[in-house]
């Protein structure tokens, strides 16, 4: 029997489907700040958690009439403000693999609805299929909207969300985020236009920053990624799992090619591991960043990896981890790695 292939899949979902979609991945459905277990040599992990919890307690304790008020003061012409003047995000700052989703996903968990959870991509991409005015009135009868990977690689997203958060915040609404690079920060490296750089410190002035430093917890103390196995071996290893899927590495990219990176959760949705043959570097910065985002989906559904030719760590090449992105490609290459260890051990 032929192994299914990714490339055989066509996904597609509606804007219904996004907006209630818009929850933590399945990887951090149990997580809470319980089960957060801060590094003792790291202090701003222990403070990380404090932060996260009275920033919750905060959105929860935002009662309906309080929203109400500030609904008004939006849609009447006015800016709505907080009472306690107060700014309305929180923003986790750290190196990938210190914990910052699991704790924004704990903040999720602890604030009652209404909600929404979603990575960057996932925002622009509603406000694409919703259109901007729609997006904000959804969303502005929310108290939380929490946003996962806040990495602006394009100066008109950056003009987008920024515009949005604007919008929300006004509206009562409060706002949690991740990154790697601290809000003013965002973009360094790669634009330099002065009208980008003026949205991104209106933004940073929106945020609390909370500081999370650390190894990457994925990695300590753990053996390296397993070595690439041969095309054979790759084919019967497959075969031999069920619900897996065997993808050719090169027809794999140019098929995420067509699709949006909004698409690649749905594609991978009920797949138990995924075996990729002949890897090899990303020829480009545009292949290199949708297997980045697609290692997030992959590592979001706790979907094992395997693949044959190179290693996982030589999908982005010197000059890429030398670049603007290079943050991004690490983390991929932390994600894929802990992804290959967990089928090895299998």
């Amino acid at each position: 029997m032929t192994t299914p292939r990714l490339t055989d899949r066509r996904p597609d979902i509606s804007a219904d489907e996004l907006v209630d979609a818009m929850t933590p991945p399945p990887r951090f459905d149990e997580v809470r700040f319980d089960t957060y277990i801060p590094n003792p040599e790291e202090p701003s992990q222990a403070a990380a958690v404090a932060a996260c919890r009275e920033f919750a307690e905060r959105v929860t304790a935002a009662g309906g009439d309080e929203r109400r008020s500030v609904l008004r003061s939006l849609f009447g012409g006015r800016k709505a403000r907080r009472p306690d003047g107060g700014k309305q995000g929180v923003y986790l700052d750290g190196g990938f693999g210190v914990g910052k989703t699991h704790l924004l996903a704990s903040t999720w968990h602890a604030v009652p609805g209404p909600k929404s959870y979603g990575t960057f991509v996932e925002v622009t991409n509603l406000v694409g299929v919703l259109g901007f005015t729609e997006t904000v009135r959804r969303l502005s009868q929310h108290r939380l909207l929490a946003i996962d990977e806040f990495e602006l690689d394009d100066p008109g997203d950056t003009m987008l969300v920024t515009r949005l958060l604007s919008k929300l915040t006004d509206a009562g609404v409060y706002v949690a985020a991740t990154s790697n690079t601290l809000p003013e920060k965002l973009g360094e490296g790669r634009f330099a236009a002065v009208d980008f750089l003026r949205e991104i410190h209106a933004m940073s002035e929106r945020f609390d920053v909370v500081r999370i430093d650390g190894p990457d917890y994925r990695h300590r103390g753990l053996p390296e990624a397993p070595e690439p196995m041969d095309d054979e071996e790759l084919a019967e290893a497959a075969a031999a799992t069920e619900g897996a899927t065997l993808d050719d590495f090169d027809d794999l990219c140019g098929h995420l090619a067509g699709l949006h990176a909004s698409k690649y959760g749905r594609l991978v949705e009920g797949v138990s591991a995924v075996y990729l043959r002949g890897v090899h570097a990303a020829p480009d910065q545009d292949v290199a960043l949708r297997l980045v985002a697609l290692a997030d989906r992959l590592y979001d559904r706790a979907v094992p990896v395997r693949v044959s030719g190179g290693a996982l760590s030589s999908l982005f090449t010197e000059e890429m981890l030398s670049g603007g992105y290079r943050k991004k490609y690490l983390r991929a290459i932390s994600r894929l790695t802990a992804l290959s260890r967990d089928l090895a051990k299998s």
